[in-house]
């Protein structure tokens, strides 16, 4: 039977293409959206995750935050090197020989408390230009989604 013809679950998938594809779309979308309003005080987005993160968590030790921020080690190096070139983290020896620790300095929390209004107002307008109902909705999917992903992902990490 023709897809457009169809009603069934199954056929109405084949019509809607790729999710990964839309996922990266709407991330692009959103993923502007804060970075407009984050450059204004000269951060990307992940530069402020970066720094709320060790700034919550500090001092705390490149694998845990990697581990909590759900990067990878070259990722998480990678990302860092700006935020210690600037002075608003340091790395410095941990508690034994072969660790080391990330902390945020005193600039790297002035940067972050300028920047959490900006991102507080990117949040703000997108919750406004999505609707509270549609981005609880979103919300309420992601989560559910992410739980079963996570189940499968762990499931194929231990076979």
């Amino acid at each position: 039977m023709n897809a457009v013809l169809d009603p069934s679950p199954q056929a109405a998938l084949k019509t809607l293409g790729c999710t990964n594809l839309r996922l990266r779309q709407l991330m692009r979308h959103v993923g502007q959206h804060y970075d407009l309003e984050m450059a204004k005080v000269g951060l990307r987005t992940t530069q402020y995750s970066l720094l709320s993160h060790v700034l919550k968590l500090g001092p705390v030790r490149p694998t845990e935050l990697a581990k909590a921020m759900q990067l990878g080690a070259s990722t998480l190096t990678r990302n860092l090197k700006p935020l210690v070139d600037a002075g608003w983290v340091e790395l410095s020896a941990g508690s034994d020989a072969r660790s080391r620790s990330v902390t945020i300095t005193a600039q790297g929390r002035a940067k972050r408390a300028e920047a959490q209004h900006h991102w507080r107002a990117a949040q703000q307008s997108l919750n406004r230009l999505l609707g509270t109902q549609r981005v609880l909705a979103l919300h309420g999917l992601i989560d559910e989604s992410i739980d079963l992903l996570s189940s499968v992902d762990s499931g194929n990490a231990q076979a």
